[in-house]
């Protein structure tokens, strides 16, 4: 009698047969493969964070679950297989399909993590390194990779527990005329996004509004079927994608400058002194370091007003910045004060005069 011969014996005599102790080492080397996976991962991660790449480390970031995961699942795959091989039991045999279709699910999962660790990385990268970065294009390709990866992992898992594919797609296109009619909207809406991926009228980050809805703020995520716009008091404004197909819509962020347009009086008794103040002006403008001399300059006499005459600005400063540019018009605009007194002139303000009779005088008089 051989050593192992005892072994089976003395298992035998304890009611416990060699299977069930492979089914224990199995677990058990499934457990220590997993903790040795998990410890190898995490030293492998902190040193791909420090290299330049993000491809390296958003890869084995998006990996860690599913392999672990995978260990666990391939693990009691195998000893339900033993199992199933001493005990013949019918219910172990749909156990390989199962497995296919959760290997399958995990490799789905892994590809949709790994797509949101890029784009993660992609933008986190380009924003400490200062490049721009157009992050609307980003957001619609990852949307449109994971859409592909659930599909096609959907019809391979239909595929490996025993349905057609063909049958589905044509399924599929039966019924999608019916969805079609019962979802309208929601067409009108996932077309509308597609539209904004495509002609890029405004991205994330940037400033819109619409003279024809109540519309203004600063787009803060383009959706496929909402578009979410943060206004200027901090209330979120969610607008279905399909607006934007029939509105016109402003982009103030895209502007080349900001335009300063105001309209100054001044006394009419101080109309002599009119030229000058022009004259004056101009130049101030000409020579303001934040006003842009390229573009339209207009300092003119422009109209004779009930209690004033009137002369207009009409400039463009360097910046497009909202704070910025009244800091910039407030400096133009005490500028103008300041010429306008240096000059001997007055800032006209509405006023009446009261003309008394002469005639009337003198037959008080008499």
């Amino acid at each position: 009698m051989n050593f192992l011969e005892i072994i089976n014996n003395v298992y035998s005599f304890f009611g416990i047969e060699a299977w069930m102790i492979k089914l224990f080492f199995v677990v058990i080397l499934t457990g220590l493969l997993n903790w040795f996976q998990k410890k190898l991962h995490n030293g492998i991660i902190l040193k791909l964070e420090k290299t330049k790449t993000f491809w390296d480390d958003a890869f084995f970031d998006a990996i860690k679950k599913p392999l672990s995961y995978l260990i666990w699942f391939s693990g009691i795959a195998f000893a339900i297989g033993i199992a199933g091989d001493n005990l013949r039991s019918i219910q172990f045999i749909s156990i390989s399909p199962i497995y296919q279709t959760s290997v399958l699910f995990l490799i789905c999962w892994f590809l949709i993590r790994f797509i949101a660790r890029v784009e993660k990385n992609m933008i986190a990268r380009k924003r400490l390194s200062g490049d721009e970065i157009d992050e609307t294009t980003i957001d619609a390709v990852t949307k449109l990779l994971r859409i592909s990866v659930i599909i096609t992992g959907t019809l391979i898992a239909l595929q490996s527990l025993g349905y057609s594919i063909s049958g589905v797609l044509a399924f599929g296109g039966v019924g999608g005329i019916a969805v079609g009619f019962a979802a309208r909207d929601l067409l009108a809406n996932f077309f509308g996004g597609l539209m904004i991926y495509m002609d890029r009228p405004f991205n994330v980050g940037e400033w819109v509004r619409s003279p024809d809805k109540e519309i203004e703020g600063t787009v803060e995520k383009i959706g496929w079927r909402l578009t979410t716009i943060r206004t200027f008091d901090k209330r979120p404004l969610y607008v279905p994608n399909s607006i934007f197909n029939t509105i016109s819509v402003e982009n103030p962020s895209r502007m080349s400058n900001r335009r300063i347009k105001e309209t100054i009086g001044i006394r009419y008794d101080d109309a002599s002194k009119m030229k000058k103040i022009i004259h004056d002006v101009k130049k101030m403008l000409k020579e303001h370091p934040d006003i842009d001399a390229n573009k339209t300059l207009i300092v003119n006499f422009n109209e004779f007003s009930p209690s004033s005459l009137d002369f207009f600005i009409y400039t463009f400063t360097k910046t497009i910045e909202w704070v910025n540019y009244h800091e910039i018009k407030q400096d133009v605009l005490l500028n103008v004060i300041n010429i306008i007194e240096s000059n001997g002139a007055e800032c006209a303000f509405p006023t009446s005069t009261l003309h008394i009779s002469t005639s009337l005088d003198d037959s008080n008089t008499k």
